[in-house]
């Protein structure tokens, strides 16, 4: 996510501060009128109090205007138009396929995320989409991957494990829960009906 911090002089010399925006041409996952869409930041701009605003087109070209805080996820483009296209196409994609989905193109399963949460309770570290990847599969996580894994995270089987942290307003790390929480985590998961398919995780 590549971030500027710019400085704007009103006419009295005060100085406003503009938060910390992502760049145009940055892929994202953002919400209006409470739906999920992906897009690229096609323009910036600045509300007088010094929060951001965007212009964002989707895969089909239409056009949204959102806040700073709608976005809630963001990768820098690369420099190239055919990359930057191809790294869009992947990314749209990405945002629409189910959990298991993601589980499966990551090669994830609840054994590794127990494994990980193993890893991060006794290091005491706060898990990123980054380094679990780098923690699962030893090889630095692709852009692509990244956003997978943010995903991943976000889902309710990671939430037996994990509790979200935010950073302004969006989910940027995950922190182990006790053992205790993941033991009523655990139960809670198990006894949903939604998650019957969960059968191997949930026999004990």
């Amino acid at each position: 996510m590549q971030k500027t911090q710019l400085m704007a002089k009103g006419s009295n010399e005060s100085e406003v501060h503009k938060a910390p925006a992502f760049a145009v041409g940055t892929i994202v996952e953002f919400s209006e009128k409470s739906r999920e869409h992906v897009g690229r930041i096609t323009a910036v701009e600045y509300k007088s109090n010094g929060g951001a605003r965007y212009s964002v087109t989707d895969d089909l070209g239409k056009v949204f205007h959102i806040a700073d805080k709608s976005v809630a996820f963001g990768l820098s483009a690369p420099n190239t138009p055919g990359a930057a296209e191809r790294l869009f196409n992947d990314f749209s994609e990405a945002h629409l396929i189910s959990e298991m989905e993601l589980r499966g193109k990551l090669e994830v399963t609840p054994d590794l995320l127990e494994m990980a949460w193993e890893e991060c309770s006794e290091d005491s570290i706060d898990l990123t989409p980054k380094n679990f990847i780098e923690l699962l599969h030893a090889h630095a996580a692709s852009a692509i991957e990244t956003y997978m894994a943010w995903r991943l995270l976000k889902a309710d089987i990671s939430h037996v494990f994990f509790k979200d942290l935010k950073h302004n307003g969006r989910i940027v790390a995950f922190k182990a829960k006790a053992r205790k929480g993941v033991d009523a985590a655990k139960q809670a998961f198990c006894s949903n009906p939604d998650h019957s398919d969960e059968s191997d995780f949930c026999f004990v």
